[in-house]
């Protein structure tokens, strides 16, 4: 029961003093996860100009960096704004969508774990990959189940000093000494574009309310969203229902609700 009363004590925390965090995601995110932050209680920002990036990460609370529309221009911003949130103590998470895809991408995704992210949140192909492992991953689709993610996971958690997340049917979070698993959501969520990357922002926002604690902070995050995705579930026609009734769910959930429906689970 602990780790469902801490995360519904770290949702209470975070609508009482809602946090600025800056989502540098992409073009097919930037609406969804802006919803997504607000409907939360989160407070998102999504700014990625080089010419600011690196001054609005000094201010925020946290900042989340997604590659999935990535630019030259659009990285020289990440860079500079993960530099930025590092310097000034402000945790920060890496989206690193379809990495293994394409030379810049891998190359812009080591440039960015040398900044050290607070906390990696990737689909299974994406993790297995990352930690130097053969993925199933087609683009943005993982093609891998989470179960056979969970020791790349732990292995990028130990290797890069962070809590690793890896989200799919059941998710899975590290940070390389202790594990959780997190049950809930719905299997309409995979047909609703840009959830992942919506989670991405909300692990940074609850990374922002508990900075000192972020293996606690995501697992909060991903039990948030398995809740509110399973209530949506039950009630959606389809994908296109779900996403409102998602957005209301996540609106409606509280912290008693939270840690009375929260399924998490030692690993």
């Amino acid at each position: 029961m602990q780790d469902q009363t801490t995360a519904g004590t770290l949702l209470g925390a975070m609508r009482a003093n809602p946090p600025l965090v800056q989502c540098i995601t992409n073009f097919v995110a930037m609406n969804i996860a802006a919803n997504v932050m607000l409907a939360a209680g989160a407070s998102p920002a999504m700014v990625h100009a080089e010419e600011e990036a690196a001054e609005f990460a000094a201010i925020s609370g946290a900042l989340t960096i997604n590659i999935g529309t990535l630019s030259s221009g659009w990285l020289v911003g990440m860079l500079s704004a993960a530099q930025s949130a590092r310097q000034a103590g402000k945790p920060w998470v890496l989206d690193p969508v379809a990495h293994y895809a394409t030379a810049f991408r891998r190359k812009a995704v080591a440039q960015l774990l040398e900044l050290q992210p607070t906390v990696i949140r990737g689909n299974a192909s994406e993790i297995i990959a990352l930690a130097g492992g053969i993925s199933r991953g087609q683009g943005v689709d993982s093609r891998d189940p989470v179960e056979l993610a969970e020791q790349s996971a732990r292995q990028l958690a130990e290797r890069h000093g962070c809590v690793v997340a890896v989200t799919g049917v059941t998710d899975f979070v590290t940070d390389g000494h202790k594990a959780r698993r997190i049950e809930g959501g719905s299997p309409l969520m995979p047909q609703v574009t840009a959830l992942g990357c919506s989670l991405t922002c909300l692990v940074g926002a609850f990374a922002a309310t508990a900075p000192d604690n972020p293996f606690d902070a995501t697992v909060a995050a991903l039990a948030v969203f398995a809740v509110a995705g399973e209530r949506a579930g039950a009630v959606a026609e389809g994908p296109g229902s779900f996403s409102w009734r998602f957005l209301d769910a996540l609106a409606a959930l509280d912290a008693e609700a939270l840690t009375a429906k929260a399924r998490i689970m030692p690993a």
